[in-house]
């Protein structure tokens, strides 16, 4: 028996979440609007204005579920720390690792290259559905791509492995916009950067990587390892940097094929977003609807994991992969393996 893991997530303003009963009970202005059956549900997004009673809160950390609250506009705030699962003995192992350098820097590599051999097939698959000459420039890019994945087994530190991470980025990002192909003249990108958001583009990346980061960090809590202790990205004080690690290999497959599919399909349109003073932009509420909404349906996708040979949903890619971290470190692998995309 497979399960789908459940995200419930809440945008509308003013919204009241508790609980009653075994149910979690959605109200808008004293409004019942959805009973919710708490077992169907394995954690719950909040953007902006929305109120959760501290029942429900209880509730939810004593199942290990999740609460993330978010700012109106997708960003991060904050996160419910569940009780945690999974042995002692393995987030010991985790710590070990990494304060070891060599061990360190060989699951970095293993993630950068998944994450350079993710961006360069979906590069290739855009490719093959494009006009001649945006389809040349695409495969450039992979071919361009592809030789930083060279590299990698080259690098001596961390830093380096980042360096060829960059390097990559910058080849994927340049020639993103040639996988449009609709509303090019709105949906541009200056450059990859994060916030505030001031094209199209970076605003979708930006909420569509809060919700996937999110994702990860639940499975990362799951198998009992520690979210911030990663070993690609930095550790800073309230960053999630393991759970950074897992998303960095799932972003080209789950992430920006969604923001590639949701604007040619025109699902997302010019109207789905607020140019403000300053040259920053924003996506409004029926944006964001659209958006959760096609993840959701993502989610639910089967595809041939190539360790596993099984077919398994988009969903729980990251429970797979977190596991398959938890093996290496605690010695019953040799190697993480990364998520590699057909």
């Amino acid at each position: 028996m497979r399960q789908l893991l459940n995200t419930l997530y809440i945008q509308t303003q003013g919204t009241y979440l508790h609980l009653d009963t075994d149910n979690i009970r959605v109200e808008v202005e004293r409004t019942k609007k959805a009973m919710l059956p708490l077992h169907h549900i394995e954690g719950v997004v909040v953007f902006g204005n929305v109120l959760l009673s501290p029942f429900l809160i209880h509730r939810l950390a004593r199942e290990h579920k999740p609460v993330t609250w978010l700012s109106e506009h997708g960003r991060f705030m904050a996160r419910t720390e569940t009780p945690m699962s999974g042995n002692v003995l393995l987030r010991t192992a985790q710590h070990a690792c990494a304060g070891n350098a060599a061990r360190t820097l060989a699951i970095a590599r293993l993630i950068a290259a998944g994450k350079l051999q993710n961006q360069k097939v979906t590069l290739l698959r855009a490719a093959r559905e494009a006009e001649a000459d945006d389809a040349a420039l695409l495969r450039q890019a992979a071919r361009d791509i592809n030789v930083q994945i060279a590299c990698l087994p080259l690098t001596e530190t961390v830093d380096e492995v980042r360096g060829t991470e960059g390097t990559a980025a910058r080849l994927y990002w340049e020639v993103f916009p040639l996988m449009l192909r609709q509303s090019r003249d709105f949906f541009w990108l200056s450059e990859r950067h994060r916030r505030p958001a001031r094209d199209p583009i970076n605003a979708l990346l930006n909420f569509v990587y809060t919700v996937l980061a999110n994702d990860c960090a639940s499975a990362c809590q799951a198998v009992g390892l520690d979210p911030q202790i990663g070993f690609l990205h930095a550790l800073r004080p309230g960053r999630s940097s393991l759970a950074l690690d897992l998303m960095e290999e799932l972003r080209p497959v789950i992430a920006d094929r969604a923001i590639l599919t949701l604007i040619n399909r025109q699902q997302l349109t010019p109207r789905d977003f607020v140019l403000h003073e300053g040259g920053t932009v924003s996506i409004t509420e029926e944006g964001r609807k659209t958006i959760l909404a096609h993840l959701a349906e993502r989610r639910r996708e089967e595809v041939m994991h190539p360790l596993t040979a099984r077919k398994t949903p988009l969903g729980l890619l990251s429970h797979i992969q977190a596991r398959l971290l938890a093996q290496h470190l605690r010695g019953d692998r040799p190697h993480y393996p990364p998520y590699l995309h057909r």
